[in-house]
């Protein structure tokens, strides 16, 4: 009788329509909190970044950044689209167009989410889905040489 090889399940994750990265994730709260990890670790480690932002009194990323953030994430990564309820479309390139998007800018925010990533404790097909995706966008946004 042959013997039946138990194979680890594979963990080639890609969303669905019923099981988008938002689901996976764990749904709003756990997004939201990956917009924070994600300024906490721009905050920690790439203050030239941080400091493009609006900063609160402790010179941290201000708490509207984040929640805004937040509310983007949510929406783009397939749950509710309040943010283009509350703000309109998101015009990611026009958005950013006032500020210089380098490539040095480009690879602290992405470092930046990775560390984000990292602290959420986000692994597998999941993690390989997102870090591609963001890297997508992060380039998309490179506006300048270098």
């Amino acid at each position: 009788m042959p013997v039946e090889l138990k194979l680890p399940p594979s963990d080639d994750w890609v969303p669905t329509l019923e099981e988008t990265p938002y689901h996976k994730l764990g749904g709003d709260e756990a997004v939201r909190a990956l917009a924070y990890a994600f300024y906490d670790a721009m905050d920690a480690h790439e203050p030239a970044l941080a400091k493009l932002h609006e900063l609160d009194a402790q010179g941290r990323v201000n708490a509207g950044t984040r929640e805004r953030f937040g509310l983007f994430l949510v929406g783009w990564l397939g749950g509710p689209q309040h943010y283009m309820e509350r703000h309109g479309h998101p015009r990611l390139r026009m958005r950013h167009g006032h500020l210089p998007v380098d490539t040095a800018m480009r690879d602290a925010w992405v470092r930046s989410m990775q560390k984000a990533l990292d602290a959420r404790g986000i692994t597998g097909g999941l993690r390989r889905f997102l870090d591609a995706r963001f890297a997508q966008v992060a380039d998309f946004l490179r506006n300048t040489e270098g």
